[in-house]
């Protein structure tokens, strides 16, 4: 099992963030993993996403998202797909000075078959960069920040 909470700062407000962190289908878009992203279902607060994604190989799984729009917070959890055995994560965001986002990112993760816990922390220490600039460079073509 794999746990990391990571904070960065993002040049935009944080309702500004949240818009982008639950638009899911064009995560492909600015992602390079993810091949596509499909909500499923959006039932009583609660959206099934199917997520295709490529690390190492083609994956698919479906995720449960909750997203909280008076505090700024969007959680998931992994409910069945290819190669993680659980997995579960959030993102909170708060003000910071100069109408910029701290945002919070979590993850816990445990693929379903044997990978050494350190692979799977040292995988996803690995991509957490990438992905970070991925999303300030979104966030810089979004809002021109």
């Amino acid at each position: 099992m794999a746990e990391l909470r990571h904070e960065e700062i993002f040049n935009c407000t944080p309702q500004q963030m949240f818009d982008l962190l639950k638009d899911y289908e064009k995560y492909a878009e600015f992602l390079k993993e993810v091949k596509g992203c499909k909500v499923l279902q959006d039932k009583n607060g609660e959206k099934y996403i199917e997520y295709k994604v490529t690390v190492m190989k083609d994956i698919v799984y479906l995720n449960s998202h909750k997203e909280n729009e008076a505090t700024k917070e969007l959680s998931w959890k992994f409910l069945k797909g290819d190669l993680f055995k659980s997995m579960s994560g959030s993102w909170k965001l708060e003000d910071a000075p100069g109408g910029k986002t701290k945002a919070s990112y979590y993850i816990n993760a445990e693929f379903g078959m044997l990978v050494p816990s350190f692979a799977v922390k040292t995988a996803i220490a690995v991509n957490l960069p990438a992905m970070m600039q991925a999303y300030h460079k979104r966030v810089g073509d979004l809002y021109g920040k």
